[in-house]
């Protein structure tokens, strides 16, 4: 596991089996602790069929039967997928208006992290099916809005040259990558080490400042060059992550 979407997945797999009696993810450690009653042979098969290298490690009984909910944790987990919808918006409308394909494809990645965490959040308590329904829409809006952003790549790749905003780019870009500073903060303020979806939101956070910083270069190279191609071309590079992001999300609803 790598990711939040990783471990949706899994979630998703495993929900119908009724003998789990709780799922402990350590996203850095890439285990998993199922709490079960019965047999394990459908356990592993479920696992298995996900192909994601999955492997029981030992099996061992155990004495622990209550598990609390962390709310605390999930408040924070709001907080980040506010944070990140709100960039989506101010980053959608800034690409738009300063023609920068690269603010644009950003938009979308911190859709799709809102994505992510809305299927964790928004779907707590409903139905297996319910859960899926939401991880196909998001999939396919997400993978209609990258490929929108690819045909509009290569029409002004191959059209005539619209050099985007520099200067819109770079303040945008810096204001994301303070939002996702702060993201960063506001996840590390659980100090828990059992908190799997913390971590995972950590790492998630992190690729995300590093698609900001790209941006920002693309900013200053657009100035430095007075050619629109650096922008493209970032825009491609997140345009994809975000296309490979909204396959992942489709496996669930599967």
């Amino acid at each position: 596991m790598d990711c939040p979407s990783e471990e949706n997945l899994i979630r998703l797999k495993l929900e119908g089996i009724s003998g789990i009696v709780n799922l402990d993810f350590d996203i850095p450690q890439r285990k998993l602790t199922i709490f079960h009653i019965g047999d394990i042979d459908l356990i592993e098969t479920s696992i298995a069929e996900l192909n994601l290298g999955g492997k029981k490690i030992s099996t061992e009984e155990t004495s622990q039967t209550s598990f609390v909910e962390n709310k605390h944790q999930k408040k924070l987990l709001w907080s980040v997928l506010a944070i990140n919808f709100g960039f989506f918006i101010i980053e959608m409308t800034t690409g738009l208006i300063s023609k920068s394909m690269g603010l644009v494809a950003d938009s979308l990645d911190m859709l799709a992290d809102s994505f992510v965490y809305g299927i964790s959040l928004l779907a707590v308590g409903g139905t297996l099916v319910r859960k899926k329904q939401i991880a196909r829409i998001a999939g396919v809006f997400q993978i209609v809005l990258a490929t929108i952003g690819f045909l509009e790549v290569l029409r002004r790749f191959f059209g005539e040259e619209q050099l985007p905003n520099f200067s819109t780019m770079i303040i945008v870009s810096v204001l994301a990558l303070i939002a996702n500073g702060i993201c960063l903060y506001i996840l590390q303020k659980s100090k828990s080490k059992e908190e799997a979806h913390i971590k995972a939101s950590m790492i998630f956070t992190s690729n995300d400042v590093i698609i900001n910083l790209g941006v920002i270069v693309a900013g200053l190279l657009v100035n430095w060059l007075s050619s629109s191609k650096p922008d493209l071309i970032i825009g491609t590079v997140v345009f994809v992550l975000v296309t490979q992001g909204a396959f992942r999300i489709l496996k669930l609803s599967k």
